[in-house]
């Protein structure tokens, strides 16, 4: 699964490096946006989507070049998806991961699928490594899990639309996120046997693109991963109250565990 993760690039960033346009539409929330090295649960985080600009802006654009067409954005929602037919918003905290596997078949993700996909943005993530038969220590040892060049990681993800239809039409509505996870393989596996889905460069235009279909969305996810490497940081990353640059740390040799 992935529970934590880190997000510190500035959103100018982001904007350079999805190749998001000024013509995109600005997302208020971005502004109020905050850089974080232990982003948890149902907190706001940053996605990537392509989606035709509101009402107003599509009009002026359907004016100048014809019917509006998607537009490449970067918008905050809330980690852990909210299906539009939910009843209650708090069944996102047990979302905040949806499997590779089951996505064509589950009500909760299978729309999404089809029409809601995106990109989330991420520095590297935590795992939690079982310790090794015999260690000294039992508790469970925090990973940083990171791109060799501590480059960019996007996490292949879902977004939703949801609102209280108690309340009516005048209802804000509520945008919601999940993290795609599929199973790890060689090493990685001795960390945890999931992962997050995560796209190359290459393949984030078609991930993104509307027309592109849920089957062949979901085949992507099957694609070779990014190259990852990883190292124990402390156990302070254990609790969402602490945060900085510090949590990503590598642990002093002499502070890791002696094996048997």
């Amino acid at each position: 699964m992935c529970g934590r993760y880190a997000s510190f690039r500035q959103n100018q960033d982001l904007l350079d490096a999805f190749k998001i346009g000024r013509d995109a539409p600005d997302d208020p929330e971005l502004a109020q946006w905050e850089a974080s090295w232990n982003v948890a649960p149902t907190t706001p985080v940053r996605m990537v989507v392509e989606r035709v600009p509101r009402r107003e802006h599509a009009a002026e654009a359907a004016e100048d070049s014809g019917p509006p067409v998607p537009v490449r954005q970067l918008r905050v929602a809330r980690w852990g998806l909210v299906p539009s037919w939910a009843k209650d918003p708090g069944i996102g905290s047990r979302m905040i991961n949806a499997r590779s596997e089951t996505l064509l078949e589950k009500p909760a993700f299978r729309t999404a699928l089809a029409k809601h996909r995106c990109l989330i943005p991420a520095d590297g993530y935590y795992e939690w490594r079982p310790p090794a038969p015999g260690a000294a220590r039992t508790a469970k040892h925090p990973q940083l899990i990171h791109a060799p060049d501590d480059g960019l990681l996007a996490f292949a993800g879902l977004y939703e639309f949801w609102r209280d239809r108690t309340l009516g039409e005048a209802a804000p509505w509520l945008v919601t996120c999940t993290i795609i996870t599929t199973a790890a393989e060689g090493d990685m596996a001795q960390i945890h046997d999931r992962r997050p889905a995560m796209l190359t460069p290459e393949a984030w235009d078609a991930w993104l693109d509307p027309t592109t279909s849920a089957l062949d969305a979901r085949a992507m996810l099957d694609a070779r991963p990014p190259e990852l490497a990883w190292h124990e940081v402390s156990t302070a990353v254990n609790s969402v109250a602490n945060d900085g640059p510090h949590l990503l740390d590598p642990v002093p040799p002499k502070e890791q565990p002696t094996l048997l």
